[in-house]
């Protein structure tokens, strides 16, 4: 999987969010929404599996990405440039997949440019976590699943009664340990500091939230 400067490089949250969708029941005729596709790995597992796949990024390195790699490995994919509040309006989807930023990051604004945008998301972690399950059941058909991974870090509580609140059923379906990679490192004492992170902890949960729209 190609991966211009500054995009996320697949790691073991795209695989483990890549393995709860495989235990769905998707194909030819499931329309599919990912959000964030970064190098469009996910996106294009779906794509492989016959669905009909749109992919997201606000960043346009990663939207060149995403398409080199459907190019690349000769599969469908129609990947937008921009938010996905904006250009997922109007339109539902069967399935709804995200790796989100998820990382709690000291300033309150999201950046802008850089590598950073891939990951930092506010002080707590779930500005665009909240957005998308704010969102979610606009762009669910009935029936429709959304698929997500983030940190526990975040708060897996507040993201099911969030999801709950806006009327979905949902519940985490699988939990993972991940040794901590060289952003939480960087940023040990302010995590720490703020009851982010225990004093020398070495390993992060992830956690598939899985939620349906009635």
């Amino acid at each position: 999987m190609v991966a211009l400067p500054g995009v996320y490089q697949p790691q073991a949250d795209t695989s483990f969010l890549a393995e709860a969708l495989a235990l769905e029941e998707i194909g030819p005729g499931t329309d599919l929404l990912e959000i964030g596709t970064g190098t469009g790995a996910v996106a294009l597992h779906a794509s492989n599996r016959g669905a009909r796949v749109t992919a997201i990024d606000v960043s346009w390195g990663a939207v060149v990405t995403a398409r080199l790699n459907a190019w690349t490995h000769r599969l469908p994919l129609r990947v937008v440039h921009g938010d996905f509040a904006e250009h997922a309006t109007g339109r539902d989807f069967d399935v709804v997949v995200s790796n989100p930023p998820y990382v709690p990051a000291p300033a309150t604004r999201l950046p802008s440019h850089g590598p950073e945008r891939a990951w930092d998301a506010g002080p707590d972690g779930r500005t665009v976590i909240d957005r998308i399950c704010d969102r979610a059941p606009g762009l669910l058909r009935p029936g429709g699943i959304l698929l997500m991974v983030h940190s526990a870090m975040c708060g897996t509580a507040q993201t099911l009664e969030r999801l709950t609140a806006a009327g979905m059923t949902a519940e985490a379906t699988a939990t993972a340990l991940v040794p901590w990679g060289p952003v939480l490192r960087s940023r040990r004492a302010w995590l720490e500091q703020h009851g982010l992170a225990a004093v020398a902890e070495e390993w992060e949960e992830l956690v598939i939230i899985r939620a349906q729209r009635p």
